[in-house]
């Protein structure tokens, strides 16, 4: 049936929604007929792909061909021409769908746990012919095109096709490669054209200030790391020692021409710096595609790509593999709660709010002008589900840290009042958000073992790191691994920050932690975040002269080793960085010449091996088994002491001396007579301290230890037997 003057206006003009259905090659009484737009060219002969001819198309006008062709209807190239130039095309249009009803329906339900597999651009085989297969949600949109260089921006050109009631568009085109520069243009239901979209199942993109997606084709990278994931696999992370060093990928160190370090780069130092220092994971502020520098990653537009700035994405894959196999895990510092509003981006992708809310009391976030995801629409979260599920499987991630968890837990997080909609009981809680959080950890820990779960979460939500309930039951945890432990993190270092002689009366701000180190599975975090906005270094907070300021920062990092939790240091702390922390520029390496700056790196090494090689000082982070007040109540002279332990393994005395007064001899409970070695001396002169000690080791008897305190230090005692 020949098609309506209307219809092929439409065509021709972008407007029709359904070009399968003018395009393409169709039965008919006497054989089959083509249909075909190749713009720019006057002659047009179809052929079979394995060559054979199948007959010359007549030109109808602006690039539109039809005709009878030979055979039944198939996949066919074009052999195009105009003048004296020709060329072949490929005609999608003759190839039929790819997803199946399965897909459909899984995506229809929200549990699809393979998306990444089935949206966005791949490589594949698709009758009989070489290509890109494209997918994209977008329900609202009443025409979906792919424009790339291949198309010259054109989304006349490869107009998609729209798959039922789900809302996903796709099409096929045959001999696209890898490398190719891509969009998806959208008409809106309203009929208003909308920005181009980059892919949000993308995996790679182009380096920012371009925004387009990159088609790419199936991983090459060959895994080697199956020793460190049988590990993990059979390990409880909550007795294990782990130590995180959180890098910025961008800033850690710089090439001679100030550009950042490939993952080639990064592989060749940072990995064997870390092993060296003993640190048992390296954690990195996103790496996820972002537009703006600034933002550390924390604004992605591309949740399925490493950034462009780093090289391709299977330098990541090499980076995470070489890491593994020299022991260390990879973290991934993930941003669920919001994303940017970007005209390339999710932002009102189909000309609705697709991702967002549209009422901005829920949509919108007052802190980070970014968008808030829509938890409760089962698409949403099914794609960022699969997005945690995508870089445990795809780049084999040892875990994930979860930004900002509780401006997505309450709805009146950071907004004033009738700046936000209560829940249907009429509180704040957002139990969309949690449950979207809840299947994310269920998902998680069910489909790969070894891989955990990290929530930085600031308030007192409870059971943050308890086991997540099955879906639709409201009481229960969140079902993280652990949690980052800001109470401990702001108290003691307001506490440090002090004047020792003022500590006294502030004691409390040591002794409160252990009132709630158990609620959850805590780690120590001494991030980023510390060290940016005016905060100043580490260094910088300790108070007193130079050699005060580093006795300070080293009787910090010695305490919080002792200390029950895990352990997380921001890059550049490990050195006693001067400066604040900048994303500009690299981390001031020169001040490693320094023997105070390198004391710090030295003591930041020993900590980690003795954390690692000392069961009771890791293998009860989480259980209060493993923690004995011994001096909790000595406000007056600023001395702190308690004991680590673990079943069967021998117990570690940890003893803080938070004045600049030495103390000897000091009267410490013990709770085995005989000798207890000093492991551990934060003053010892390798450290830049003044190398005061115990000469070894001190004796107790009757329950207790004459033990001399160094100033500004903390020392670690392991009872011997």
């Amino acid at each position: 049936m020949k098609p309506s003057r209307d219809a092929i206006s439409a065509l021709l003009e972008g407007r029709h929604d359904d070009p399968f259905s003018l395009l393409g090659v169709f039965p008919g009484p006497t054989g089959s007929f083509a249909r075909t737009w190749i713009p720019g060219a006057t002659t047009a002969e179809a052929v079979a792909l394995d060559g054979t001819a199948l007959g010359t198309l007549e030109l109808t006008e602006d690039g539109l061909f039809e005709g009878p062709v030979k055979g039944d209807p198939q996949p066919v190239r074009y052999r195009a021409g105009n003048g004296d130039a020709t060329w072949e095309v490929s005609d999608p249009y003759t190839f039929g769908p790819v997803l199946g009803p399965t897909d459909d329906y899984l995506m229809g339900e929200g549990t699809h746990l393979r998306l990444w597999d089935k949206m966005g651009a791949h490589l594949i085989e698709h009758q009989g012919a070489t290509g890109m297969h494209f997918a994209v949600w977008a329900p609202d949109a009443r025409r979906v095109s792919v424009v790339g260089n291949f198309n010259a921006w054109d989304g006349r050109r490869h107009v998609m096709r729209r798959r039922g009631g789900v809302g996903v568009w796709e099409i096929f085109i045959p001999d696209l490669g890898p490398g190719e520069a891509y969009k998806f243009e959208l008409i809106g239901h309203n009929g208003q054209l909308l920005p181009q979209k980059a892919d949000p199942f993308a995996f790679a993109a182009e380096l920012r200030p371009r925004t387009a997606s990159l088609t790419t084709g199936p991983m090459q990278h060959v895994w080697q790391d199956d020793g460190h994931r049988a590990h993990w696999a059979k390990t409880d992370p909550r007795r294990a020692p782990i130590s995180i060093y959180e890098v910025h990928a961008g800033s850690w160190d710089k090439d001679e021409n100030g550009w950042f370090l490939t993952w080639d780069q990064l592989a060749d130092r940072l990995i064997p710096y870390v092993v060296d220092l003993g640190f048992t994971h390296i954690e990195f502020l996103p790496i996820t595609e972002h537009p703006y520098d600034p933002s550390w990653g924390y604004q992605t537009t591309g949740l399925y790509a490493p950034s462009a700035r780093f090289g391709d994405h299977e330098g990541f894959a090499r980076f995470v593999d070489g890491a593994h196999q020299a022991g260390i895990g990879v973290l991934l510092d993930w941003v669920p709660a919001h994303f940017p509003l970007d005209a390339h981006g999710l932002a009102r992708f189909d000309g609705t709010a697709l991702y967002e809310h549209d009422d901005p009391r829920l949509g919108y976030h007052p802190d980070w002008n970014t968008a808030i995801y829509n938890f409760g629409r089962r698409e949403v979260s099914s794609y960022l589900v699969n997005n945690a599920l995508f870089w445990a499987e795809r780049y084999h991630l040892d875990g994930l840290r979860v930004d900002a968890v509780a401006s997505m837990l309450y709805r009146d997080y950071s907004r004033k009042e009738n700046e936000w909609i209560p829940n249907a009981d009429g509180g704040r809680e957002n139990w969309e958000a949690v449950e979207f959080l809840r299947a994310t950890n269920r998902a998680v820990y069910r489909e790969n073992p070894g891989v955990f779960t990290v929530a930085e979460e600031s308030t007192s939500w409870p059971g943050v790191s308890q086991p997540a309930p099955p879906p639709g039951h409201r009481d229960g945890g969140l079902g993280f691994g652990f949690k980052w432990n800001m109470g401990w993190m702001h108290d003691t270092l307001q506490y440090m920050a002090r004047d020792p002689l003022h500590r006294q009366h502030h004691h409390g701000e040591i002794t409160f932690g252990m009132v709630y180190a158990y609620s959850e599975n805590f780690v120590l975090p001494l991030s980023h975040d510390e060290v940016v906005h005016g905060k100043g270094s580490l260094l910088a907070k300790m108070p007193g002269d130079d050699w005060q300021q580093f006795a300070n920062l080293r009787l910090y990092y010695a305490f919080m080793w002792g200390y029950p939790g895990k352990k997380l240091l921001f890059m550049g702390q490990e050195f006693a960085q001067r400066q604040e922390w900048s994303e500009e520029r690299a981390l001031d390496w020169s001040l490693r010449c320094s023997h105070s700056h390198e004391g710090v790196l030295k003591l930041v090494r020993d900590l980690n091996r003795l954390y690692r090689e000392k069961p009771a000082l890791h293998a009860r982070d989480n259980e209060p088994e493993g923690f004995e007040w011994l001096i909790g109540d000595d406000s007056a002279n600023s001395v702190f002491a308690w004991l680590r332990k673990a079943p069967g393994e021998k117990p570690v005395a940890v003893i803080a001396n938070m004045t600049p007064i030495a103390r000897a001899p000091y009267r410490v409970p013990l709770p085995h007579d005989g000798r207890w070695c000093e492991v551990m001396n934060s003053d010892a002169k390798d450290y830049w301290g003044s190398g005061l000690g115990n000469m070894g080791g001190v004796e107790a008897k009757d329950g207790a230890a004459w033990v001399t305190l160094p100033p500004l230090a903390t020392i670690m005692l392991e009872y011997e037997g």
